[in-house]
């Protein structure tokens, strides 16, 4: 891997901030794996992550989804089986399958909702649920009444994203195998999304550096001015 990422980075100027356009072409052209690869954002942020009041936690529908599929849970009351079912849930789970989780700490899906009375049953499993990014919550859409729109925002390619403990953002865009214009659209609605939600107490240069890159592929600095 050492010949071929160090072939593939003589094709980036380092010291040039490319265009969306320029970047999502060139990281396609460079993407040499025998695979679809993901392609990534990669954001620097000027927060304080150490402060509550300038976390980023939200979500994006991207308009052509991430690539992935993602096996989508609804904890729901028996009486919302049926909408659940109806809505594209690929599991719909009730206390019984809460109690599974919590005993046997096994979990079969990426993503998970529930309806709000299903909540304080949830809470035995949250030390499961939580570290794992799969505790449903009102911050990121995943808690509610409406199953069809939470459940089809997911299935639409909605994705929920927060900083790490640096500062960074990093979230799958797309894929290799998506048109040029389907990963500009992503990027664009993606960096959008990331700059309706700056922090009010964030002074100074808000996005620091934002990069695209492929899996196992070079990273690619970008213009989101």
């Amino acid at each position: 891997m050492g010949k071929r990422m160090d072939d593939l980075r003589t094709q980036v100027d380092k010291t040039n901030v490319y265009s969306i356009e320029e970047a999502v072409a060139l990281v396609k052209k460079m993407s040499n794996v025998k695979f679809d690869a993901t392609v990534e954002m990669h954001l620097r942020l000027g927060i304080n992550p150490k402060k509550s009041d300038q976390q980023i936690r939200t979500t994006v529908v991207l308009p052509h989804g991430t690539g992935k599929t993602k096996r989508i849970a609804a904890f729901v009351s028996p009486d919302n089986e049926a909408a659940a079912k109806a809505a594209g849930a690929d599991l719909v789970l009730g206390e019984e399958e809460i109690k599974k989780i919590k005993d046997t700490g096994k979990i079969d899906f990426d993503v998970a909702v529930a309806t709000p009375d299903m909540m304080p049953k949830l809470a035995s499993a949250a030390r499961i649920l939580g570290p794992r990014g799969l505790m449903p919550t009102p911050k990121t859409d995943t808690v509610g009444k409406d199953l069809d729109k939470m459940i089809g925002d997911l299935k639409k390619g909605k994705a929920a994203f927060r900083n790490d403990d640096t500062g960074n953002i990093h979230q799958a865009v797309g894929k290799v195998s998506f048109s040029d214009e389907q990963l500009k659209e992503n990027v664009e609605m993606f960096i959008d999304t990331i700059k309706k939600i700056k922090p009010v107490s964030s002074k100074g240069t808000y996005i620091r550096g934002a990069f695209l890159t492929s899996t196992m592929g070079p990273s690619i600095k970008i213009s989101v001015s």
